[in-house]
């Protein structure tokens, strides 16, 4: 059986962080199922469908950016309550929109992910991770690279409290209070974690990752040992996962696996007998994925996948079916309900265009004034620039909310550009005086209409060093550019492995003397990728390195009292 899931978007809000739209569980008096979202403006909003419209249920005042948002509640009960997370404070509503918590952290950084397990609270900053029971201090962890996400492992099912850190070096670590039992080697940059089937599976022990490069893969986390079930390679070349729920979109009896990637791509996996994830459904939106969840939301009957992207957009892909057909002679009538949203819609749109037009009026009498004050227009840029292991080249990945105009691309290191399949823009190349002032690259990406997207590919030279910059300019007035800096660094081709082949040749460098231990990790910083800005606790630390364009490895060792580099 095909699974054909038709577009239905519902409306824009203003969402630009990872996982923070989330549905409220149906209520016994109504099938359907409320959408919660937290935009940037600090705003929290709960809305419903009624005849195909979104209607309000409550919206909360602006504040500071909401980085996450999660549901809880009293264990094996239904997970109503709205929590948020901003800046270093926790707040939480009812599905009504009542406050009923305020929870400053006193964390000396922004809270980037958030768990909720009954009155336990799971926080995560850049490198910090604490764990609050009825908001009261228990545990706290630092880690030596950045967390991107954390999750508990069920404590109703497997009796304790197990929570799992998703960090940037590529490893997963499992704590037990305030220290890691065991860390558990990924093949990418882990970026999400989930329960699978939402409770951790037949065990409660089964957690899903999905990684920066689009891998994707599923571990039980028993007391003693990680055991890896399977792994999905991202053979296709797709986008960095952002967010994974499980729902029964097929409707089999059987949770299907529902994946949001940051390049708009959404996938439905279902269950072959052997537990093997098989990809029965994919579509391509036009941004990243920010949520998803599986749910029923605009039609009782008629189950969805509902997704937030990185514009705002809160958009359903449903089962409900939109075409119909008829015979030879036969007419095809639209009903009434169908033709009062036609008329919505374009009288919508009529009053969106006398408004922007006036608007337009307005800023042009005011900029002609002498008492006129220009302001600059402030927009997000959403950037991800990543080695690509395959081909031994970097993506530059340049997302804004509104339509971009161009991007100005320059370098003072000798770089190239190559072709990306995806990317429809026009480029021009503009000459460089290389010589006097290190100017080797001046490009200009002219986007087509309605573009928020851009995906560019370089491939550096190892052992030349310096800065690639992007001005981003999008089509709003007046005019205006954000710039972006990028570090090529002398060995920018080399990629954190968790092992080497000390069988191969090696080189070897020792480097002693009277410096710091601080001292010489800033000196691997700058010239290495993927090493934590920080450095490491210990007395002494390893980085192993692979080349992806040629094959070499390095191991970079170095201690307080003895300092070495291999190659």
């Amino acid at each position: 059986m095909d699974l054909n899931l038709n577009r239905a978007d519902y409306l824009q809000v203003g969402v630009t962080s990872q996982k923070t739209m989330k549905l409220l569980p149906a209520s016994r008096y109504r099938a359907t199922q409320k959408v919660v979202v937290g935009d940037h403006d600090g705003v929290v909003m709960c809305f419903g469908m009624k005849k195909g419209e979104a209607v309000t249920v409550f919206k909360t005042l602006p504040g500071q950016k909401i980085a996450r948002l999660e549901l809880g509640g009293v264990l094996n009960t239904p997970q109503e309550k709205i929590f948020i997370a901003a800046g270093s404070e926790i707040r939480g509503f009812t599905k009504r929109g009542k406050q009923f918590l305020s929870f400053e952290t006193n964390l000396t950084e922004s809270i980037k992910a958030m768990h909720i397990s009954g009155s336990d609270l799971f926080l995560s900053a850049s490198y910090i991770y604490n764990h609050y029971c009825d908001c009261k201090d228990q545990h706290y962890y630092l880690s030596g690279d950045k967390i991107n996400d954390v999750i508990c492992l069920p404590v109703e099912r497997v009796l304790h409290d197990v929570p799992v850190l998703a960090c940037q070096d590529r490893v997963l670590r499992v704590l037990q209070g305030s220290d890691v039992m065991y860390e558990i080697e990924v093949p990418g940059p882990p970026t999400v974690l989930a329960l699978h089937n939402g409770n951790g599976g037949d065990s409660g022990e089964d957690l899903l990752f999905g990684t920066s490069d689009g891998k994707l893969g599923l571990i039980q986390i028993t007391t003693s040992k990680p055991i890896h079930k399977w792994e999905i390679r991202n053979e296709k070349k797709r986008g960095g996962i952002l967010c994974i729920d499980s729902f029964d979109i097929v409707g089999d009896g059987v949770k299907d696996l529902l994946v949001g990637r940051d390049d708009g791509m959404v996938e439905v996996y279902s269950f072959d007998n052997a537990n093997e994830p098989v990809l029965r459904f994919d579509q391509a939106l036009s941004e990243s994925v920010t949520s998803i969840q599986g749910g029923c939301v605009g039609k009782d009957g008629y189950d969805e996948i509902v997704v937030s992207t990185y514009s705002g957009w809160v958009t359903g892909l449903t089962t409900e079916p939109i075409h119909k057909e008829s015979g030879p002679g036969e007419e095809l009538k639209i009903n009434q309900e169908m033709q009062n949203k036609i008329s919505s819609l374009r009288s919508e749109l009529e009053h969106l265009q006398y408004k922007v037009l006036q608007e337009r009026e307005k800023y042009q009498q005011s900029s002609q004034s002498s008492k006129a004050k220009s302001a600059v227009p402030s927009f997000s840029v959403n950037d991800k620039f990543t080695l690509n292991k395959d081909d031994a080249s970097y993506s530059l990945i340049l997302e804004v909310q509104t339509a971009i105009d161009n991007v100005l691309i320059q370098s003072d290191v000798p770089i190239d550009l190559l072709d990306v399949d995806k990317n429809s823009a026009v480029v021009s190349f503009s000459s460089c005086d290389s010589e006097s002032n290190d100017n080797f690259l001046l490009a200009t990406y002219r986007c087509q209409a309605n573009t928020t997207r851009l995906e560019l590919k370089i491939r550096s030279i190892e052992g030349q060093y310096g800065t690639l910059q992007a001005y981003v300019t999008p089509r709003i007035q007046p005019k205006t550019c954000q710039v972006r800096q990028y570090l090529i660094k002398p060995l920018s081709l080399h990629q954190r492995t968790h092992f080497i082949d000390h069988d191969r040749p090696m080189n070897t460098l020792t480097l002693t003397g009277q410096f710091s231990f601080a001292e010489l990790h800033s000196w691997v910083v700058f010239c290495l990728p993927e090493v934590p800005e920080k450095p490491p606790a210990g007395e002494c630390v390893t980085f192993y390195f692979q080349n992806t364009f040629l094959d070499t490895q390095l191991e970079s060792t170095y201690s307080k009292n003895y300092k070495k580099n291999y190659h």
